[in-house]
């Protein structure tokens, strides 16, 4: 008769370990969840930031060509051509609106 009780204590002991098992699990869940979400969130900025630097980069680019630079001269003049037929649909497209 004495197993039967013991043998309960022990279920009851493992059973309440095992919540508390649980329940640091669902804890670093919750943690990790939200240490997720914020670095999504940074990661997001940082690529962001990167697109900024690289827009930046490619003006740069341009504006250092325009100053007399050799190399990519012919991008340079390739981006001023594109800009102009741009301008050009633009002009014609007011034209004729009028």
């Amino acid at each position: 008769m004495d197993q039967k009780p013991l043998a309960i204590a022990t279920l009851e002991e493992k059973i309440i370990g095992l919540l508390n098992r649980l329940k640091e699990n669902h804890l670093n869940l919750t943690k990790l969840t939200e240490s997720n979400e914020s670095l999504s969130v940074q990661n997001k900025a940082l690529e962001e930031k990167i697109l900024a630097l690289k827009e930046e980069n490619k003006s740069l680019k341009i504006a250092n060509n325009l100053l007399g630079s050799n190399e990519g001269k012919t991008q340079t003049k390739t981006k001023i051509n594109s800009l102009i037929k741009e301008v050009d649909y633009c002009i014609q497209q007011l034209s004729e609106i009028n």
